[in-house]
């Protein structure tokens, strides 16, 4: 069997959550998988370094001559076609309209399919397009795909009840975290990473971002409420944020004070992410909206409480057994109590980390990829 898979930002040097789903799949089926062909086809870019040679792994990198639509509508199935493919795996929210060769696709999420007023109003155009793209596609390329994998059990109900999808048509298979996500308490690492970021002595860790789901207005507003209980004795780290749109922020939130204590660091390799988080004092992300939640487990991985939402996904990837603290996202002030608790109690600090680092080992890539191997066996069966 040839299995064809969009990889199309791979080798872009700043992956974000759909890229590194894609690319610690690869990974794996390399572990798992000596004996079937593989076709892996990205766009050429800077980072061509990131997919591990295999013998049974072949990676076409395809130029983009017309943006995103052109390469994913025109030389995508071209490619897949051309290479023997029997199957393609498209891996990222959407797929070519028109295929010769069979699809699996990858949910992760329907957001931009979903009528949400919280979701309307904000983010940036690029965002705005992104998602208007994939209302025109999506409910096609569903139509045409032989399954359709997304990562939850939550996720996996609403994409039933919004495309109404035959039974065995659509399938759960959870994301995992990375190995590398562990508690680092190598003290010239720590410090290394300290140095090279500019961290502050005590913060809070969240990694947001511009899109509305990530919901930083309203950890902004609980992080401005917690600095009136403990003035200036925590700060809290963002990644790669804009700084024009942290300040628009603030003064809609009348938060603007609180300015010198956020401190940005830029794009953050994700290998040097565990002994960031490792220094903070907790893991905020307390989103609107996830599918599934990859930095929940990432956090907990490294031994630090983890303040996340009662909301869609979040809840199950967390699980029951409180390794996390679940807050409503959508009330500020239970942000900044859960806050409260891990700066005051030692105790429950200490429950948190241990049960959170018990939770991310239910969860790995190696597991992932299994499923997914499985699904392509099923699929290629199906149209022999």
């Amino acid at each position: 069997m040839t299995i064809g898979i969009e990889g199309q930002r791979l080798y872009r040097n700043k992956k974000h959550g759909m890229d590194m789903v894609a690319l610690e799949l690869i990974k794996n089926l390399q572990k798992i998988d000596q004996e079937n062909q593989y076709v892996i086809f990205v766009k050429t870019d800077e980072d061509n370094s990131c997919i591990p040679a295999a013998p049974n792994f072949k990676i076409v990198e395809l130029p983009s001559k017309f943006g995103y639509p052109g390469w994913e509508q025109v030389a995508l199935p071209r490619a897949a076609e051309k290479e023997g493919c029997d199957i393609l795996h498209v891996t990222s929210n959407t797929g070519p309209l028109s295929s010769n060769v069979p699809l699996i696709t990858t949910l992760h999420d329907i957001i931009y399919m979903e009528s949400v007023s919280i979701l309307k109003k904000d983010g940036t155009w690029y965002q705005k397009l992104g998602n208007m793209y994939r209302r025109y596609i999506v409910p096609s390329v569903i139509k045409k795909s032989k399954r359709v994998i997304t990562v939850s059990e939550y996720e996996k109900k609403r994409i039933q009840d919004f495309f109404k999808l035959e039974e065995n048509q659509l399938v759960a298979v959870y994301n995992g975290v990375g190995a590398h996500f562990k508690k680092i308490t190598d003290t010239n690492k720590l410090q290394q990473i300290k140095q090279q970021y500019n961290l502050p002595d005590k913060f809070f860790f969240f990694l947001g971002n511009t899109d509305p789901k990530k919901n930083t207005k309203g950890v902004l507003k609980a992080f401005a409420d917690f600095n009136k209980i403990y003035p200036t004795q925590y700060k809290i780290v963002m990644l790669d944020y804009d700084e024009a749109v942290l300040s628009k922020l603030l003064q809609e939130i009348n938060a603007s004070e609180i300015r010198n204590l956020i401190h940005l660091t830029g794009y953050v390799q994700n290998t040097d992410l565990p002994a960031i988080i490792s220094q903070a004092k907790g893991f905020l992300y307390p989103s609107l909206r996830e599918s599934f939640g990859i930095p929940i487990l990432e956090g907990m991985a490294c031994g630090v409480p983890v303040i996340t939402s009662n909301t869609a996904s979040m809840p199950e990837v967390a699980g029951d057994t409180g390794a996390a603290l679940i807050v409503n996202p959508f009330n500020s002030q239970e942000i900044t109590k859960a806050m409260q608790q891990i700066v005051e109690d030692t105790a429950l600090v200490k429950i948190l980390s241990e049960k959170g680092i018990e939770r991310a080992k239910d969860f790995s890539w190696k597991n992932m990829a299994e499923k997914v191997l499985t699904i392509y066996k099923e699929v290629y069966q199906e149209i022999q």
